[in-house]
């Protein structure tokens, strides 16, 4: 299976829940919008969820899938790690965590493991459906999975893209081994590969439209992986493919490309309700196949770039965040 577009659901736009359900009607109800990630630290998305969630009239048309981050130093304890599961139920009202994905800040402090086995012995009792990690790199990553078993983390969430292709060396391996998937994000780099910016020139990343997501991932493209030139390149290769394919956007070829890769199971797509989720366009992800020529023209660009060093510029995946 090519696996779902989870969609980001933390923000609403100026519309609160109630306006955003009247204009556009439950997205779960109309096929769209399965999966939904709402991160704990994403302000109010997980209690959006739960309340959205709640609304419907079955609930279990709908995943969420949330993180439990420990950023600074913690004594891990059964208790500790009870309490950061029982917040998420609570804001997401359910009784049990479809996918919790689990953030460790400090490689140096081996608790992460002893979190993790708390978190096993909380699934084995119903509290969690599955356990996914968030940014391990390749060495912890597969460190965890050794550590507790087969079958017992189901994905790992990173960056991964065109741009970022950092999950090639070495964690496309660990996948394999343990038989587990990517959840990555970034893969429009904030926007970025998509037709609005075909033909357009570099912008400056300090203007007041930018987010902060777009300067990120524009200090990416232009200092580390390349040049605005080559990624215009890069743009106009994706926009003939979309042409061979039926007209489908950049944003769709970009997507279908990660997807491509067996060791990726689902693609995050960032949506802010009524304001830029497109919805309709997201599905057209699924309606082709990238061929061989595609593949071809593709790399043929992404040989000219540094795509393949940023596992030594920056770092493994997540190395960015630490």
């Amino acid at each position: 299976m090519d696996g779902p577009v989870a969609i980001v659901f933390s923000r609403l736009g100026n519309r609160s829940l109630r306006q955003n359900k009247a204009r556009n009607g439950p997205p779960c109800v109309r096929g769209i919008h399965r999966v939904w990630y709402v991160p704990d630290h994403y302000g109010s998305a997980e209690l959006l969820f739960g309340q959205f969630r709640q609304s419907l009239s079955d609930p279990s048309t709908v995943v969420g899938a949330t993180k439990w981050c420990v950023f600074a130093p913690t004594a891990i304890t059964r208790a500790v790690v009870e309490d950061g599961v029982r917040e998420r139920k609570e804001r997401m009202k359910t009784d049990r965590v479809d996918l919790l994905q689990f953030h460790w800040q400090n490689y140096d402090d081996k608790a992460y493991l002893d979190a993790l086995d708390h978190l096993r012995d909380l699934q084995s009792e119903g509290t969690i459906t599955a356990i996914g990690l968030c940014n391990f790199d390749s060495i912890r990553t597969d460190e965890i999975c050794t550590h507790l078993g087969k079958g017992v983390i189901v994905s790992n969430q990173v960056q991964f893209s065109l741009i970022d292709v950092r999950p090639l060396h070495g964690m496309a391996d660990v996948c394999e081994r343990h038989n587990l998937k990517l959840l990555t994000y970034g893969s429009l780099c904030g926007g970025f590969l998509a037709d609005k910016w075909l033909g357009a020139p570099e912008p400056d990343a300090y203007r007041e439209t930018m987010t902060p997501s777009q300067r990120k991932y524009l200090d990416m493209i232009v200092s580390a992986w390349g040049t605005w030139t080559l990624f215009q390149s890069l743009l106009r290769v994706l926009r003939a493919i979309g042409d061979r394919h039926g007209g489908v956007s950049i944003a769709n070829v970009a997507t279908r490309w990660v997807l491509e890769h067996s060791f990726v199971g689902a693609v995050i797509i960032g949506a802010r309700l009524g304001v830029s989720e497109h919805t309709r366009d997201n599905l057209q992800t699924f309606s082709f196949r990238l061929t061989e020529e595609d593949f071809t023209a593709i790399e043929a660009v992404l040989k000219e770039s540094k795509g393949h060093q940023l596992i030594q510029t920056i770092g493994d995946c997540g190395s960015e965040y630490r």
